[in-house]
């Protein structure tokens, strides 16, 4: 197989140097190797079932996670620009997926096959550290989210929501945030209609980072 040409990946350089500081020989490496791609909104980049065998880095665009109880689809997770996604069973083994991969918007995207990941993980050991700080997000988000499905007000729950990912609430469908929060459509409407008329319940913004990444959400 020919060697990928070099492309542009100054935006996941970026943000996996904030996790801790990037190697040349490793920034050369992921520069030969990911793979750029775009999907259109609501196409699916990862089938419930199927294998995943990649890690895609969200140039731009808004991806989410969901599954189905009977015929409604339960949204397990939103990600968005500067974030990464993957189907995280499948970077231990060849697992099927227990969620949808589907675009929000139109996206593009990074790729990097699992192969190539773990190549990076066993020749080069100081992106391990990376590696390491992923997976500590990952968990700490999951905790999160476990937060968030023990409050049982649906007004703790937005404001929870707000609190970490403000930038979402004009970007994604109101559906789909009601599905991930687990309430209705028509109780997170009113929630929004309140906070629309005291302002001051609203959690206060918070300051941007360098790199815009609030979360990364599996």
């Amino acid at each position: 197989m020919d060697r990928p040409q070099s492309i542009d990946a100054t935006p996941l350089l970026q943000v996996l140097s904030c996790l801790h500081p990037l190697t040349k020989r490793v920034e050369d490496y992921l520069c030969h190797h990911v793979r750029p791609m775009k999907i259109k909104k609501k196409k699916l980049l990862l089938r419930e079932g199927t294998i995943c065998n990649n890690v895609y880095f969200i140039r731009k665009g808004v991806i989410r996670g969901f599954t189905f109880e009977g015929q409604r689809e339960i949204t397990t997770w939103i990600s968005m620009d500067n974030e990464l996604v993957t189907s995280i069973p499948a970077l231990d083994e060849p697992v099927p997926s227990l969620d949808n991969i589907q675009a929000i918007e139109d996206c593009e995207l990074l790729m990097l096959r699992f192969e190539e990941l773990n190549w990076l993980y066993e020749h080069y050991p100081e992106f391990n550290y990376v590696g390491r700080k992923l997976v500590q997000r990952y968990y700490g988000d999951a905790e999160r989210r476990a937060y968030l499905a023990r409050l049982h007000n649906a007004e703790d729950k937005y404001r929870y929501f707000l609190g970490r990912h403000e930038a979402l609430s004009t970007r994604v469908p109101l559906r789909y945030i009601a599905s991930y929060l687990g309430i209705t459509l028509e109780t997170l409407s009113r929630v929004r209609r309140r906070f629309a008329r005291a302002p001051e319940i609203v959690p206060a913004k918070t300051a941007k980072k360098k790199v815009d990444r609030s979360q990364i959400i599996y």
